[in-house]
């Protein structure tokens, strides 16, 4: 039997990729120097695309691949596909929701106590000498008892909402409408912010999120609070924030995700009251593990003509 030629985007861990090159035929458009030529060499046989969240498809690689049924993102985040192209085509996208949904929740929750108590400072400060030169740590924040917000109640919301009710923290959320939860229903962004000390941004993205924390947003926050963004970049804007927490208007920001990362505005690393972290929310072996075995079984299932395991499309 012949196996299906698809399109790989990005490279994947090892266990990854030997079961695709066992079961596919996989062109490894991460390793081509000339993509163009390598696109217009490939893909007439295509009929799949491999991608990662961050990297998606755009309209000129969906277009080159004449045969293309289905793009499997191995990611939760699907904006970087372009879904209009696949929408006129009936084109099939799927994504890996749930499997990191834990780990995701667990680094935003990781990221407030970090910033909360200082331990990145406190760990500096015992390293560098200064606990025994300087005596006991500056005085940090307390996280219990806290107002948070959480915009966007989705898989991820839902979790860090529940972890937060931990810390007796009174909770709120914003979303497109209520959710049957106990928690406090805030639809507008600015009034969600204004009520928080803490606000999670755990939307999906979109062109309705793009940019919906903007200045409003984060002057509503406040000189005391903390932002913490584990969705995507898009969904702040990073000019507004940069400003806020360089003039002292927000009181800091802990940021999983950039605008045109890697490579993050240095506006950023000169920042004491901000915690940065290389997009790894979901990066344990186990949900890494568990988000390549679902991108591969919504493939096997495509192409065995069994539904989709998590269409998005």
């Amino acid at each position: 039997m012949t196996k299906p030629h698809i399109l790989q985007v990005g490279p994947y861990p090892a266990w990854d990729q030997e079961p695709l090159d066992a079961a596919f035929h996989m062109h490894r458009y991460d390793q081509a120097p000339d993509k163009a030529a390598f696109l217009a060499e490939v893909g007439p046989q295509v009929r799949a695309i491999a991608t990662r969240g961050e990297l998606g498809a755009n309209a000129a690689m969906i277009e080159a691949c004449p045969a293309l049924q289905v793009i499997s993102v191995y990611g939760v985040g699907y904006d970087a596909v372009d879904l209009a192209a696949c929408r006129a085509r009936g084109i099939r996208v799927t994504n890996t929701p749930d499997v990191l949904t834990e780990d995701c929740a667990d680094l935003g929750v990781a990221m407030m106590l970090a910033l909360t108590r200082g331990v990145i400072g406190a760990e500096a400060w015992v390293r560098d000498g200064s606990w025994a030169a300087k005596g006991g740590y500056p005085l940090q924040r307390k996280a219990t008892g806290k107002r948070v917000g959480i915009l966007g109640l989705g898989r991820i919301g839902h979790q860090v909402a529940r972890r937060l009710a931990g810390f007796d923290m009174a909770i709120a959320y914003s979303a497109r409408a209520p959710k049957d939860v106990s928690w406090e229903y805030i639809p507008d962004p600015v009034a969600l912010a204004a009520r928080s000390d803490i606000l999670f941004v755990t939307l999906a993205a979109s062109a309705a999120t793009r940019h919906i924390v903007n200045a409003d947003v984060i002057r509503a926050l406040g000189p005391q609070g903390l932002l913490i963004n584990i969705s995507r970049a898009g969904n702040i804007d990073e000019e507004a924030l940069l400003t806020a927490l360089e003039t002292g208007a927000l009181g800091s920001a802990a940021l999983d995700v950039f605008e045109g990362e890697p490579r993050l505005n240095p506006r950023f690393l000169a920042l004491p009251n901000v915690l940065l972290q290389p997009h790894h929310a979901s990066g344990t072996y186990e949900t890494r593990q568990a988000m390549g075995k679902l991108l591969r079984d919504n493939l096997t299932a495509h192409f065995a003509g069994q539904p989709l395991l998590t269409a998005v499309l």
